[in-house]
């Protein structure tokens, strides 16, 4: 116990360190850290991993690190005064944060057999993503750009 101690205290009085690419835990990121790309669904397009046909893949900061997130589109028909929330997924080959991570809307993603068909569906995406995360804070790439 003693030892643990001894060990655990310099680490905590040190403060806290943060990798190359990473944030603070609580880092509170502002609107121009965030980057965004609207992608839609092509008319033969058979592996759309998402139950809507267009939406944005945004890389956020989530937990001191960048995380791709889907928003959906706001539909066509709903009025430019009506409130609109969009369901939003995290966008990730992890099979944990793919399934615990999405539970609140996981209706957002097309139905799959199994976690691996749903990793293989959105694998393209996730990439896609990590590329976005890649460009200048800010960023605001239109479609097809990456």
């Amino acid at each position: 116990m003693m030892a643990g101690m001894a060990v655990a205290m310099p680490l905590m009085l040190a403060g806290e360190h943060v990798l190359a690419g990473e944030r603070g835990m609580f880092h509170f990121p502002s609107a121009d850290e965030v980057r965004t790309q609207p992608i839609s669904r092509t008319g033969n397009e058979t592996v759309w991993p998402f139950s809507v046909d267009d939406g944005t893949l945004a890389c956020v900061w989530s937990g001191g690190q960048r995380v791709v997130m889907f928003f959906e589109g706001r539909p066509e028909g709903l009025d430019e005064d009506e409130t609109f929330q969009p369901r939003q997924v995290i966008v990730t080959t992890d099979p944990m944060q793919l399934t615990l991570g999405n539970m609140a809307s996981r209706d957002l993603f097309r139905p799959a057999a199994s976690v691996e068909e749903r990793i293989r569906l959105v694998a393209p995406f996730a990439t896609l993503g990590q590329k976005l995360c890649d460009q200048p804070a800010g960023a605001r790439v239109g479609h097809g750009e990456l």
